[in-house]
């Protein structure tokens, strides 16, 4: 009797269940990473069928910037009362309101969420972190492996990185080190939204096409805000659009867009050449380096 071959996506799903149980099984205090964006959703699903019947065995952390979207930031408490889930929030704007942090001239904050992210994780002594980064999204994170060391003071060394052949994953580590975990490193955009549809799992309803308010600056689409925007010069107007992407406000861009559907969001990612932090995230374009710089300092 011939046994049917697994999908592209049973893979994936069976890789990334594997990780989550792994990490239960070498660590003492797991966190996942969860902001409400798409891949943190998938994440946060993943885990969940990795322990079921049984509840997630792990906390959520959220850097909250205090730019966040409210549609996300609504589906964030909604997911964690329904799972009954402990949620850490480390705040961008506590860090400014005590002199620590200072805003930036362009107002964006999500080069600022270093800080409360690496102190959360010493002050709770998590030991493992996991985070939605995809090896796809931008160079840098290409570079990175599954288990991704971190020193003493969260800091990224490329030369620390460890083989990881045979899916055989390394977690051992010094007292004050951590390891930050990425279950969806082999996904891609166009798996994730594959697997969204497959599961049926619900998202923030700016992933699809809807109108907003928007006015443009440096080749986006940005949505306005208490965070510095739109400045004289700058005017708004009514446009459909969608987020490939969710993060700071003042960081990311929508794009005009009609799929209003996850059908047609596929078809959209199936035709598109850019990346999604490529054609959406203004921090990216800081400078060639701009994600390896901040991931050396503790950034995702």
């Amino acid at each position: 009797m011939s046994v049917p071959a697994l999908s592209h996506l049973d893979v994936l799903e069976s890789e990334s269940v594997h990780i989550f149980r792994e990490v239960a099984g070498e660590f003492e205090n797991p966190v996942i990473l969860f902001s409400g964006g798409k891949d943190s959703i998938v994440m946060l699903h993943l885990a969940c069928k990795a322990f079921a019947p049984a509840p997630v065995p792990f906390a959520l952390l959220h850097v909250d910037t205090g730019h966040n979207f409210p549609e996300v930031l609504h589906y964030r408490d909604r997911t964690v009362a329904r799972h009954g889930l402990r949620l850490h929030i480390a705040s961008v704007q506590d860090y400014i309101d005590r002199g620590v942090l200072r805003e930036r001239p362009d107002g964006t904050r999500n080069p600022l969420q270093t800080l409360p992210l690496t102190d959360k994780i010493q002050t709770e002594k998590f030991d493992a972190v996991f985070g939605g980064g995809r090896r796809d999204e931008e160079k840098a994170r290409a570079k990175e492996r599954v288990f991704s060391l971190r020193d003493e003071f969260s800091q990224w060394d490329p030369r620390r990185q460890r083989p990881e052949l045979w899916n055989l994953y390394n977690g051992r580590h010094a007292p004050g080190e951590h390891v930050r975990v990425f279950p969806l490193s082999n996904w891609t955009e166009l798996d994730v939204w594959q697997y969204i549809a497959r599961e049926k799992i619900e998202l923030p309803a700016i992933y699809y096409a809807h109108h907003r308010q928007v006015f443009h600056r440096h080749g986006m689409w940005l949505t306005p805000g208490d965070w510095g925007g739109p400045k004289d010069g700058e005017t708004t107007e009514n446009r459909q659009v969608r987020y490939r992407t969710v993060g700071d406000m003042s960081c990311t861009g929508a794009v005009d867009s009609d799929a209003d559907t996850i059908e047609k969001v596929i078809a959209e990612i199936t035709a598109s050449r850019l990346t999604e932090r490529g054609a959406t995230r203004a921090d990216d374009k800081l400078s060639e380096a701009a994600m390896e710089d901040r991931k050396r300092e503790g950034y995702f």
